[in-house]
This record gives C-alpha cells, sequence and structure tokens, in this order.
C-alpha cells in the first residue's frame, strides 16, 4: 500500500491545481496537447501529470437516467521529480459514498480506485503501474461510480493520445 502522505499531497496538490481555472484542460500551464490528453507542468513543487475528460457521462438512479449536476470529470496520470511511476487519480466532479470504489474497466480488465471525498486513486504503486500500461495499450476507460446520493455514473474517457501525454509528462518531471 503507498504511504497515505504520498496520495494525501497528490489529492491536495491536484485539487489546488484544477481549482485555479475553470478546469484544467485551460489552465495557463498547458505544456502539450495530444489528441484527447493534455499535459500539464506545475513548478512549486514540481508536478507533471497527464489528464483529460470524458467523451461521454452517463448518469442513472434506480436504473433511470437522471440530469444531474456534476463538477469537473478528470482522469489524471501524475508524475514527480524522482520517481519514474505515474500516480493514477480520477475526481467524478461529486462526493463519491463514503466507503465506496471506483472500477476502472480497460479493454475488459477492471481496476479499483479508493474514494475520499471527491478523489478516487489505485491502492498501490504497484496498481498505478498495471492500471498506465493498460491506459497506453487500450481504447477507452470506463469510469463507474456512485455519489454519496445514491446516483450512478459511467464515464467513458478516450485514450486517443495518452501514451504521448504520459511519456511527455514523465520526461518533464524527470531527475
Amino acid at each position: 500500500m503507498t504511504s497515505p502522505s504520498w496520495r494525501a499531497t497528490g489529492a491536495f496538490l491536484l485539487a489546488l491545481t484544477t481549482a485555479t481555472g475553470a478546469a484544467a484542460q485551460v489552465s495557463t500551464n498547458r505544456v502539450a496537447a495530444n489528441t484527447d490528453w493534455s499535459v500539464f507542468v506545475e513548478e512549486n513543487p514540481k508536478e507533471c501529470w497527464g489528464v483529460s475528460a470524458p467523451k461521454e457521462t452517463v448518469n442513472t438512479k434506480d436504473g433511470q437516467s437522471v440530469s444531474v449536476r456534476r463538477g469537473d470529470i478528470l482522469l489524471f496520470v501524475t508524475y514527480r521529480p524522482g520517481s519514474a511511476e505515474g500516480e493514477v487519480s480520477f475526481t467524478g466532479g461529486y462526493p463519491f459514498a463514503g466507503g465506496s470504489i471506483v472500477a476502472l474497466d480497460i479493454g475488459g480488465t477492471t481496476f479499483e480506485l479508493f474514494t475520499d471525498g471527491e478523489w478516487a486513486w489505485s491502492g498501490s504503486k504497484e496498481d498505478d503501474a498495471k492500471i498506465v500500461a493498460a491506459l497506453k495499450a487500450g481504447a477507452s476507460a470506463i469510469l463507474t461510480a456512485r455519489s454519496g446520493r445514491g446516483t450512478e455514473t459511467r464515464d467513458t474517457f478516450s485514450l486517443l493520445g495518452v501514451s504521448a501525454a504520459l511519456d511527455e509528462a514523465a520526461k518533464r518531471c524527470a531527475g
């Protein structure tokens, strides 16, 4: 299991980063765009990440489609100097149900992301590495979650450009 401080620091910095702009995609620190993925760099402390917004979102409650208001829905892979591994995180634009998980399906392989407030992460650096490899090999990623109000959400992300974006983010934070 990854140390909680590593995860908590990432959550705070990612939340701070997305809060500084309307969405990460319009932030002034974007350094590259690779099809459906963008690359951002923050200098103090140094972090580099690839990020994408979903191509499709479906919200249901009791099996019926519902219209819900959500904040930014973003899938991230974050890199820091001195660490070659990327940290996978997801914000669904709402507080997740307490104790729930987010299911991440990439090409039929499902990973579990653990939730805390509006954020979700994998359970370890090893899981992050498996997810990053699957993202680079896949065509789409589907994240299924449940809000604190009982709404089921299904967000589909294109993986077009993810390999180039993550390679760029890792390179910019190498060393």
